[in-house]
């Protein structure tokens, strides 16, 4: 899979793209044969998975979280399954958020810990296996909607409303990860992210196919105060540029401007150089989440840009606050549909008689 997504992904079919359409169709053969036959592994809790089409952020992590917080006033224990990406971990692994660093673990397994139960798994089947020992009684995948490893009750797809699918091809001609009628198929309901109209094709595709649709946006948590600041603001997500739009959207001037690849861990220079620009210009400097995470634990002047950074905190407000609980409840039932189907003893992590 590509981690960075180039910018002609994100606008209207040119040249790259029609000449890569080859690969392209090479590369939505194989995985849209891996999720329609992929062997998927059962386990005997619900299973949400909170995925995309394309490649790049849409919105998981915090939709993840915002579906903790309601499984929690719900009374279930859930816990996070990721891969762990940016981390070094090959093991199955709880996440502990007060001694892992990013670097061992990634940096969104790290602020999913901060929430609940969270396991790291290069194997999904084994990370929900350990989440099942650990007392998880509802497990939210954060992403792997298309690797077809485990058996989901749930697949909330989340679409962002400015770029949608991108210029609609897959990889590596465009960023979409599998035919799209085939994750159709795979889809349980959509969550649109924002207030643009990229996503309104696939919202009607959608619709037709008889999929469930719910609305969000992203809400900031504070920070009034930065109205007519200046300031530096960096970050090393998959969508940078959405990030600077709620940096302006808080009232924020934004001087200087620094992105890097998603999820990579800043260079020594690299932060030197935000800390003297920002001394310099006089600026404060605003990140994300996800990127100060990344310096905790990191060496050199990184504690001094810690103590310097604004964390932008964000979080996922359904239009319809009942909203994940209604898509808890349907993980619930699809689940115990999916254990009497399988014949579960309730005794083991794979179905009866299997071995």
């Amino acid at each position: 899979m590509v981690s960075e997504a180039p910018p002609f992904w994100w606008r209207k079919p040119d040249w790259r793209a029609w000449g890569l359409s080859p690969f392209s169709f090479l590369y939505g053969r194989v995985a849209g044969h891996r999720m329609v036959h992929g062997r998927r592994a059962s386990v005997p809790v619900p299973v949400i998975c909170v995925g995309n089409f394309t490649v790049g952020g849409a919105g998981k992590t915090p939709t993840a979280l915002a579906l903790a917080r309601a499984a929690k006033a719900k009374g279930l224990k859930p816990g996070f399954l990721s891969r762990g990406y940016g981390g070094s971990l090959d093991v199955t692994t709880v996440v502990d958020p007060h001694d892992h660093h990013a670097t061992a673990v990634g940096d969104e397994p790290l602020l999913l810990a901060r929430e609940a139960l969270t396991v790291i798994a290069r194997r999904r089947a084994d990370g929900a296996e350990r989440l099942v020992r650990e007392g998880a009684d509802l497990i939210i995948m954060d992403d792997g909607f298309q690797s077809a490893q485990l058996a989901i009750d749930y697949a909330l797809v989340v679409i962002d409303a400015t770029r949608g699918i991108g210029n609609g091809h897959l990889v590596p001609g465009g960023p979409v990860r599998a035919p799209l009628r085939t994750q159709l198929g795979y889809t349980s309901g959509l969550l649109k992210v924002g207030d643009g109209n990229a996503a309104d094709r696939i919202v009607r595709l959608a619709a037709r196919a008889g999929k469930p649709f719910f609305s969000a946006s992203i809400k900031v948590l504070g920070q009034e105060d930065l109205r007519g600041r200046k300031v530096l603001a960096f970050a090393g997500i998959a969508d940078p540029t959405k990030f600077f739009r709620t940096v302006e959207s808080l009232g924020a001037s934004i001087a200087v401007r620094r992105t890097f690849g998603d999820h990579e861990h800043l260079e020594e220079d690299e932060i030197a150089d935000i800390l003297d620009i920002a001394a310099r210009d006089d600026l404060e400097i605003v990140t994300t989440s996800k990127d100060y995470v990344r310096l905790i634990g990191h060496h050199g002047r990184a504690d001094e840009l810690l103590a310097r950074c604004r964390v932008i905190e964000i979080a996922m407000v359904f239009d319809d606050p009942h909203a994940p609980e209604l898509i808890i409840d349907r993980a619930i039932a699809a689940a115990r549909e999916r254990r009497l189907r399988e014949g579960w003893t309730g005794k083991t992590l794979l179905p009866s008689g299997e071995k």
